[in-house]
């Protein structure tokens, strides 16, 4: 299915470089059947140490190891208490989060969280904070609804008090592509006063690039901007983002400034993204000298040389169709062809794919202290095996 969806997006393309080459390889992804499209959104931002889902399931594993009653009548137990209006214990709603195994058993958890959070309203949840279990649970059985609901829902004000428990959610709708909705719980977090971090800056601008109208580029400027008076740190991917939807809203001199706050622009989405923006901006010589220096040999064979994309290539010869410099780029494009570095993939694949997860290096650390061989304590990491 993924080879047919890339096969129609590269259909699109073509079709649309035909008709109108300048916005042909920015507005392919907004049309129906194409990748970008609502349909077709089906990766997600961030990285599995930030969900933190697989963690969330170990944990799931490990309490059901240990308790000693059987699912079913726990949740029977619950759901009595919930009839009963008793009252619902932390560990109770802990226990019950971590035995749900269906949409059944989640009915009766956002019930028992309700209940909980009435209860304890005039209490900070800093001691446990059940949103992010909560919210993983219905990114692992798909409930992106329940999710959506619950945690905008004003009588809910109060628990989920983390940036975590939103970037959840934000994620799971970016993934299923119901970015509307993802945009909704973004303004309800900010209305919440919740501190936007690090992800949630990708995210943001990731919803607001695939919506690609005029209110989310509206938005996602004035998200930058105000991030950006408060000294906050932007991630490289929020800008590329950032430069992609103001590419696909014809605002070329937006999209340099948002690129020129890029520290480090030696990534393969940056580059793409600099020679599209130097096609766009009639600076097609530049363009290819970027791309001659690319095709160049590095100092060490284990350095891997940038990959180009086909579409960004293709957007640069019909810039250059017919002048001075169509030879140029028809040479230049060989030769990355040749080399390698010429890939099928789209800007859009590029943007919107998953980051590796970060290393622990403390566990790396605490693992180089002892030798493998002799089992005694090494005097220095410099030493490890």
């Amino acid at each position: 299915m993924g080879k047919m969806a890339l096969r129609t997006f590269a259909l699109c393309c073509r079709s649309l470089l035909r008709d109108n080459p300048r916005r042909a390889i920015l507005s392919a992804s907004s049309q129906a059947g194409c990748v970008g499209s609502r349909s077709g959104a089906r990766r997600y931002l961030l990285s599995d140490d930030i969900i933190g889902l697989q963690e969330f399931q170990r944990k799931k594993l490990e309490m059901a190891h240990f308790i000693t009653t059987p699912n079913g009548n726990f949740l029977e137990l619950m759901a009595r208490k919930l009839r009963r209006n008793d009252l619902i214990l932390k560990s109770e709603l802990k226990q019950l989060l971590h035995l749900c195994q269906s949409a059944e058993d989640m009915a009766i958890a956002r019930d028992a969280i309700y209940r909980y959070h009435a209860e304890n309203r005039d209490q900070a949840h800093r001691d446990f904070r059940f949103g992010p279990l909560f919210l993983r649970l219905c990114y692992e059985l798909g409930l992106n609804k329940m999710a959506t609901d619950v945690l905008t829902d004003k009588e809910m004000r109060g628990f989920f008090i983390d940036t975590t428990s939103f970037n959840i959610v934000v994620d799971m709708l970016f993934r299923k592509g119901y970015l509307e909705d993802a945009l909704e719980v973004l303004r309800s977090m900010k209305s919440q006063g919740v501190a936007f971090n690090y992800g949630t800056q990708i995210l943001a601008s990731g919803v607001c690039y695939k919506l690609n109208t005029a209110e989310s580029y509206t938005i996602c400027t004035s998200l930058m901007e105000e991030a950006q008076a408060k000294g906050l740190f932007i991630p490289r991917h929020a800008y590329c983002f950032a430069v992609a939807l103001a590419l696909k809203q014809n605002d070329i001199e937006k999209a340099w400034l948002w690129f020129s706050q890029i520290m480090a622009t030696e990534s393969w989405l940056c580059q793409n993204l600099k020679v599209l923006l130097l096609a766009m901006s009639g600076a097609t010589e530049d363009a290819i000298t970027l791309l001659s220096a690319a095709t160049q040999s590095t100092s060490s064979s284990f350095i891997r040389r940038p990959e180009f994309l086909q579409e960004v290539l293709d957007y640069l010869h019909s810039q250059t169709e017919g002048g001075e410099q169509t030879a140029k780029a028809e040479q230049v494009a060989s030769q990355l062809k040749r080399a390698g570095q010429v890939t099928r993939r789209t800007l859009d694949d590029m943007l919107c794919e998953t980051p590796p997860a970060r290393r622990n290096m403390s566990a790396i650390m605490v693992e180089s202290r002892s030798s493998r061989r002799t089992m005694k304590p090494l005097t220095s990491v410099l030493l490890s095996e």
